[in-house]
C-alpha cells in the first residue's frame, strides 16, 4: 500500500451521488492545475474504472456514445435565442441496430417521407437538405398524407450515429433553422419600420400625437408577433425529429408520398 493510501483516514463509504460530486470536483481541480492534457484512456480502461467504482459497463458505454455524438453539449442561450427561440432543434435516442443499418434507415426515411435529399455523407454522419424538383415541390404543396414536411423547411438536417455496443446505436438528429429565424426577424423588422415611417409622416401632418403614434405601436406589435412565429416553427421541427426517431425505434419502413409513388417508377430489386 502506498504512502498516499496509508495517510488517508478510515471513513464510511460514499454513496453514489457523493462519489459523483467528488470525481467531478477532482477533475475540475486537475483541469485548473493544467494537468488535463495527458494521454487519454481507452474504452476498455474506462470500463474497468467504472466497474471499480460500481458503475454498470452498459451505462458507461451509453455515456461514451452520448459524449462522442455531442449529445451533452450545452446549447448557446444568447439574446436572439431568448427573444425569438433557438435556431437549432435536436433530439437523440438509443435504438437497435448497427450504425450503418441505422444510418441507411434514416436516409430512406428522410428522402421518402420528409422531402429531403443527401447534402453530404460521412462514415458516421449524414446531412440532408430540402429536395428540389417538381415532384418534391408538388408533394410538399399538396401534402396528401398530412405529414407537414416540417423538416423540409429547415436549412438542413443532420444525423450522427455512434455505436453503444454490438446491438445498439445512439442516434442524434439536429435540424438547423438559422435562415428561417433570420427571415422571420427580418420581416418583423420591416413591418415595424413601416409603422414607424407611417407615424413619422402623421406627426408632420396636423394629427394629434396620440393618433400619430398608433401606426408605430400597431405595426411594432405585428412585427414582434411575426418575428416570434419562429418559436412555433422550431417546435414543429422538434416534433418531426421525435417522430422520425419513433419510427426508427419501431423499425417502421418508410412510405413514399402518394404523388412520388405514382410518378417515380419502381426500382428493380
Amino acid at each position: 500500500m502506498g504512502d498516499d493510501q496509508r495517510d488517508l483516514p478510515v471513513r464510511a463509504p460514499l454513496d453514489r451521488s457523493a462519489l459523483e460530486r467528488v470525481l467531478a470536483r477532482a477533475a475540475e481541480l486537475q483541469a485548473a492545475e493544467g494537468e488535463s492534457d495527458g494521454p487519454g484512456l481507452s474504452d476498455a480502461q474506462l470500463v474497468e474504472i467504472a466497474k471499480e467504482v460500481g458503475l454498470a459497463p452498459a451505462n458507461l458505454r451509453q455515456a461514451l456514445a452520448e459524449e462522442r455524438s455531442g449529445g451533452d453539449a450545452p446549447a448557446a442561450r444568447g439574446t436572439m435565442d431568448l427573444m425569438f427561440g433557438s435556431a437549432l432543434a435536436s433530439s437523440s435516442r438509443t435504438v437497435r441496430g448497427t450504425p450503418d443499418v441505422v444510418l441507411n434507415a434514416l436516409d430512406l426515411t428522410m428522402q421518402q417521407e420528409e422531402g429531403l435529399r443527401v447534402k453530404r455523407r460521412f462514415s458516421d454522419r449524414t446531412l440532408w437538405e430540402r429536395a428540389p424538383g417538381i415532384v418534391a415541390n408538388l408533394s410538399r404543396a399538396f401534402d396528401l398524407a398530412g405529414r407537414g414536411y416540417h423538416l423540409a423547411r429547415t436549412d438542413d438536417v443532420g444525423a450522427t450515429v455512434v455505436a453503444v455496443d454490438g446491438e445498439r446505436t445512439l442516434v442524434r438528429l439536429d435540424a438547423s433553422l438559422a435562415a428561417a429565424r433570420a427571415q422571420g426577424i427580418g420581416i418583423g423588422a420591416i413591418i415595424a419600420v413601416l409603422g414607424g415611417i407611417s407615424s413619422a409622416a402623421m406627426f408632420l401632418l396636423p394629427f394629434p400625437p396620440v393618433i400619430a403614434a398608433l401606426p408605430a405601436i400597431f405595426f411594432l406589435g405585428v412585427g414582434w408577433v411575426v418575428a416570434r412565429t419562429h418559436r412555433r416553427a422550431r417546435q414543429r421541427a422538434q416534433l418531426a425529429l421525435e417522430q422520425v426517431l419513433d419510427r426508427l425505434e419501431r423499425n417502421e419502413r418508410p412510405r413514399p408520398s402518394l404523388l412520388a409513388s405514382i410518378v417515380t417508377p419502381a426500382r428493380p430489386r
